[in-house]
């Protein structure tokens, strides 16, 4: 009884079949990102590429999460939460059955533009499915709502490198190398299109929660940026367009050759794009000043891009550290040991930190969690048996940082919240550049070494949380009363 109130509105209706058939989402992105995090072996052994080069995997994911987030948001609110779940689900098919076909082409190009076209498809499902799950009841049982959802979610990421591991790794070496990776893929654009099919005829309410409050357009002209403010907006937004375009030209290359575009315009292309990227960028932070002078929020953008690294950084090439670190162990053993273990402790870790937020205040909690990590990564760069326990000691404490990091950044942004959400969402593409720096360091020491990166990440996000009240009690508006002050601060536990 206590269980299915939690799916009813306050208009009487019961939602949970809507509840059941959204979480067949969670679990479809978590199985698809399971499986991206064998395929840097996989690659590197089919195709004998190097570790950074394999990175890519992941830099054509993030890349993809990076370019959709905005636009995802913008078709939920041109065609309802169904008609951006019916966009999602349709590219997802469309990415598993060309990936289908990019074995019989057989290039590293082919496949990463599979993954983009999926990845894309996941950016809008994760974009809908997250805040849809809060309506589909009362508001205050919308954090129930979304454990369950991640724990569904959680349960795709053991799946993925289980399942997948079992094909991916079992195939012949030489021209057959890649024919393991038809059949899980085949399975995935089998499974959407009946989630297609299943959603297109289904009722699937388009339910909104409360708007909030418009700040008065005085406010708003009031808040621009001073001459010396600009200039260190630049100045930023072009040390980010360079560390980007620095880990990204190397796809947008791959996927030009695969579509054999003229040789010649790739230089003054991508150039262009980068130019577009610079003052798309500068015009965006220009305009939404009155955000991004919330050092709270500004912060906890970058505070999720380094979490995200280093995530992306661990999950990627935990395969490959098993095989240094573990003796005797293949690729195949690999695969299940990150399913079965790394990310049990993934999900076990969401399930219990929800727990601990619950007793303790989330930046304490999140500042806690990190300094375990650097401990933890520190080990890993030791190396052996211990260095291997350590490893997947991360996957627990790692569990609880993406949520907790949203949750934290956003805070008290009023109206600015969704738009807000969005930015963050395009902060993790930070799993795009770790991930082939990380390969560049094993490839040059080794893999132990290349946690060097993942340990940096966590100081940052250890820094984040330790400094996060000091910064969000200056970010108050100074004619907010003491006790506002304080319910604000309460709100983070």
């Amino acid at each position: 009884m206590e269980f299915s109130r939690i799916f009813k509105r306050a208009d009487g209706k019961n939602l949970f079949l809507t509840f059941v058939l959204i979480t067949t989402l969670f679990l479809l992105w978590g199985f698809c990102n399971g499986m991206i995090d064998i395929l840097n072996k996989h690659f590197q052994d089919a195709l004998g590429i190097n570790k950074q080069r394999s990175g890519l995997v992941q830099s054509a994911n993030y890349l993809a999460y990076f370019l959709m987030a905005i636009p995802a948001g913008l078709i939920a609110r041109r065609f309802g939460y169904k008609g951006g779940i019916l966009v999602g689900l349709t590219l997802i098919a469309g990415g598993a059955f060309w990936f289908v076909h990019a074995v019989g082409i057989g290039t590293y190009g082919a496949f990463l533009l599979g993954l983009f076209i999926i990845a894309a498809g996941m950016t809008c499902l994760e974009t809908i499915a997250n805040p849809y799950t809060t309506v589909l009841g009362e508001p205050e049982s919308g954090a129930t709502r979304i454990n369950i959802a991640q724990t569904i979610n959680g349960c795709g990421w053991i799946l993925g490198p289980i399942v997948g591991g079992s094909f991916v790794f079992s195939a012949q070496a030489g021209a057959n190398a890649n024919a393991g990776l038809s059949m899980p893929y085949l399975g995935i654009g089998i499974f959407v299109a009946l989630l297609l099919v299943i959603f297109a005829v289904s009722k699937v309410p388009d339910l909104h929660a409360e708007e909030e409050s418009k700040m008065p357009e005085k406010e708003k002209m009031r808040l621009i940026p001073s001459i010396g403010q600009r200039v260190t907006i630049g100045i930023v937004v072009a040390v980010v367009c360079a560390l980007l375009y620095f880990f990204i030209a190397p796809i947008l290359k791959l996927i030009w050759e695969l579509v054999q575009l003229p040789a010649a315009l790739f230089a003054p292309i991508k150039y262009l794009l980068l130019a577009a990227a610079f003052i798309a960028a500068f015009a965006l932070v220009y305009k939404k000043w009155d955000l991004f002078r919330r050092r709270h929020f500004t912060l906890g953008i970058a505070a999720q891009f380094l979490y995200v690294s280093a995530q992306t950084g661990i999950f990627s090439f935990c395969v490959n550290y098993c095989i240094e670190n573990g003796h005797g162990i293949t690729a195949a053993q690999a695969a299940k040991l990150l399913g079965a273990i790394g990310f049990v402790l993934f999900a076990g870790g969401r399930f219990c930190g929800s727990a601990v937020i619950s007793q303790f205040k989330a930046h304490n909690v999140l500042a806690t969690y990190a300094i375990i990590n650097v401990g933890l990564t520190a080990l890993c760069m030791l190396g052996g048996k211990l260095g291997l326990v350590a490893m997947f000691g991360t996957f627990f404490f790692m569990s609880v940082m993406f949520p907790t990091i949203f949750a934290l950044s956003i805070r008290g942004l009023g109206e600015q919240t969704k738009f807000a959400s969005s930015l963050i969402v395009m902060s993790i593409v930070g799993g795009a550049i770790a991930a082939p720096f990380m390969g560049h360091i094993a490839d040059t020491n080794s893999m132990r070494m290349g946690f060097i990166v993942p340990l940096v990440c966590f100081i940052g996000v250890g820094l984040y949380a330790a400094m996060w009240q000091i910064l969000e009690s200056k970010d108050v508006e100074p004619g907010k009363k003491r006790e506002e002050l304080k319910i604000v601060l309460n709100r983070a536990h």
